[in-house]
C-alpha cells in the first residue's frame, strides 16, 4: 500500500496539520488509522474508544475532523453515531467522518440530515484503499462530502416515490456520481463526457430540482441530499 504525501493532511494554503479525533474502540484499526493519518500529515490529537469520550475529547481539543465508529463500547449499537451527532450539533464547524463495518441506511440519513457539508459515512472495507480513503478524509475535512457506494445504493432502496422522474439517465448518473462526492473532472472521466457536458448536466439537474442560483455553495449537496431521499423537498 502507498500513502499519500504528507501535505494531504495539512491545512489551507500548507499551513499546521488538520487535527483529528479518532473515535473507534478496535485497538488493530485505531491503530492502523492513527499510523495512516499520521503518514499522510495529519496530526491525530486524542482518540477515544467510546461515545462518552468521545464527545470529551472533542470538547477539549476542538479538532478539525473527527472519525467516528458507528458501533461503540458498552452496547456496540449506536453509541458511535449518536456522538457524532452530538458533536455535529455542538460544534457544526467540526468536519465528521463516519466509519461501519455496513450500511446502517437510518443512521447514514440521520448524519447527511443534520448538515449539508464536512460529512462523510464510509464502510470501514475502504480504508484499504489508502489513496482513496485519504482522498476522502481530505475532502470532507475541506468541506465536501465523501459517501461509500454502497451507502448511496441503500439510500436509494429506502426511498419511496422517486422525486427525481424529470432527470435523464445521464443526469442521474451524473448525480450518483455526485452522490459520491466525485470533482466534475472525475465525473466526466467515469462517464467518458467532457468538463464542459458535466457543467451542462449539473445546471440541468439544479433548473429542474429547483435549486437557483442563489443557493450557489449549497447546491450540490442538496442535489444530492435529495437524491438519496435524506432531505425533504423545499
Amino acid at each position: 500500500m502507498t500513502v499519500e504525501p504528507a501535505t494531504a493532511g495539512r491545512g489551507a494554503g500548507g499551513g499546521a496539520p488538520l487535527r483529528v479525533v479518532i473515535g473507534e474502540d478496535s485497538v488493530l484499526l485505531l491503530a492502523g488509522l492513527v499510523r495512516l493519518l499520521d503518514s499522510a500529515g495529519f496530526e491525530v490529537v486524542a482518540t477515544a474508544g467510546d461515545g462518552t469520550a468521545l464527545v470529551e475529547a472533542v470538547e477539549r481539543e476542538r479538532p478539525d475532523l473527527v472519525i467516528a465508529d458507528v458501533r461503540m463500547p458498552p452496547t456496540h449499537t449506536d453509541e458511535g453515531i449518536r456522538a457524532a451527532l452530538a458533536i455535529r450539533s455542538r460544534w457544526p464547524s467540526i468536519a465528521i467522518l463516519v466509519l461501519s463495518q455496513y450500511v446502517e441506511e437510518r443512521y447514514a440519513a440521520d448524519l447527511l440530515s443534520a448538515n449539508t457539508s464536512s460529512v462523510g459515512y464510509l464502510l470501514k472495507d475502504r480504508v484499504a484503499d489508502v489513496a482513496e480513503f485519504i482522498e476522502a478524509v481530505r475532502r470532507v475535512a475541506s468541506g465536501g462530502t465523501a459517501l461509500d457506494p454502497e451507502v448511496v445504493a441503500q439510500l436509494l432502496l429506502r426511498r419511496g416515490a422517486d422525486p427525481l422522474e424529470a432527470l435523464t439517465q445521464r443526469e442521474r448518473d451524473v448525480l450518483a456520481l455526485m452522490a459520491e462526492g466525485h470533482s466534475n473532472a472525475d465525473i466526466g472521466t467515469a462517464l467518458v463526457i467532457t468538463d464542459s457536458a458535466v457543467s451542462k448536466h449539473i445546471n440541468s439537474i439544479f433548473a429542474k430540482l429547483g435549486l437557483h442560483p442563489g443557493d450557489t455553495g449549497h447546491r450540490r449537496v442538496r442535489a444530492v441530499l435529495r437524491y438519496l431521499g435524506a432531505a425533504p423537498t423545499p
